[in-house]
């Protein structure tokens, strides 16, 4: 079985779960997230918290027991807390500024480039080279960030581009002559 399954969730207050056999509903003041659900596992709910096991011996319910814990565990997090991750872009010239639900980023090409959000994640821009992606699920505000980089990840000799926040950049040295 997995280790990591066998740590239940705790719910804290204002968190609700409904587990239907399909799929698992938490609700919560950031919002509403729903995971659909294999018959791998078996989810029982007792006061405020959530305890996972394997519905049987087979090595994809152990596997599965595990994931699912923590992608509820997740869930659980991003609508009482919520999730944050941080861009920085580095470069001469390289800007960012939010409009509404998108960012506006230039980033050196002959053309400016707009990002449209997805629903549930929202963009912040501190200044005009951070931004800040906020939501409650998890892998949403991941996608985006990733998209967003993946416009102009930095590259190895300047180390110009966009990074993560704390992003350790090895910068290569230059050929010699």
């Amino acid at each position: 079985m997995s280790r990591i399954a066998k740590y239940p969730v705790e719910l804290p207050k204002g968190v609700e779960a409904t587990i239907a056999p399909e799929q698992i509903t938490v609700k919560g003041p950031l919002g509403t997230l729903v995971q659909p659900l294999t018959g791998h596992v078996k989810i029982e709910q007792s006061a405020n918290q959530l305890t996972f096991a394997a519905a049987d011996e087979s090595r994809e319910a152990k596997a599965m027991s595990g994931t699912v814990r923590a992608l509820v565990a997740n869930m659980v997090t991003g609508v009482s807390k919520g999730f944050e991750r941080r861009l920085t872009l580095v470069g001469v010239g390289y800007r960012a500024q939010a409009q509404g639900d998108s960012v506006k980023l230039q980033l050196g090409f002959s053309h400016d480039i707009v990002h449209a959000m997805p629903a549930g994640v929202k963009v912040e821009c501190p200044s005009q080279t951070e931004v800040v992606l906020k939501g409650s699920d998890k892998q949403r505000v991941g996608q985006v960030a990733a998209e967003i980089r993946a416009y102009r990840s930095p590259e190895p000799y300047k180390g110009k581009g966009v990074r993560y926040a704390g992003e350790k950049v090895v910068i290569k040295e230059t050929k010699k002559k």
